[in-house]
């Protein structure tokens, strides 16, 4: 549970920075991210559902099956399911507001650099691994 905290949002090599208004991760999460230039070298999926605005900045998504998006500032939000599996990167410094469902226990990252699949958990807890594609 947070409330009123700051810190990395991803894990120490993201370049995401959350500053949380509340987090009750069996309930919701309301969550001010800042994207700094560039992104993490490698693909997630997410432990919850969310819908977020863009409020500064531009965003690229690449999904893992290869396809992108790019999000640019607008009134109108944007869905992350838990099955997105994308990596996002920022265009100079970014701003999103995001509003996150509950938390499964679950989900995963993909490492190109390593080609393998990891399981986390809370805490980021590595819980599994797995070849490549």
């Amino acid at each position: 549970m947070k409330f009123f905290s700051y810190g990395k949002d991803g894990g120490i090599d993201s370049k995401v920075w959350g500053f949380w208004f509340i987090e009750i991760k069996s309930l919701f999460s309301i969550v001010l991210l800042k994207f700094e230039d560039g992104t993490r070298e490698a693909y997630h999926s997410h432990a919850f559902n969310c819908f977020s605005w863009l409020i500064k900045g531009r965003l690229l998504e690449q999904h893992l099956n290869g396809s992108i998006k790019y999000y640019r500032p607008s009134i109108f939000p944007f869905m992350t399911f838990r099955s997105t599996f994308h990596q996002v990167k920022s265009n100079k410094t970014s701003y999103v507001l995001s509003f996150r469902g509950p938390w499964a226990k679950t989900w995963q990252e993909y490492l190109p650099n390593e080609e393998r699949f990891v399981e986390l958990a809370n805490g980021r807890k590595e819980i599994e691994s797995t070849g490549s594609l």
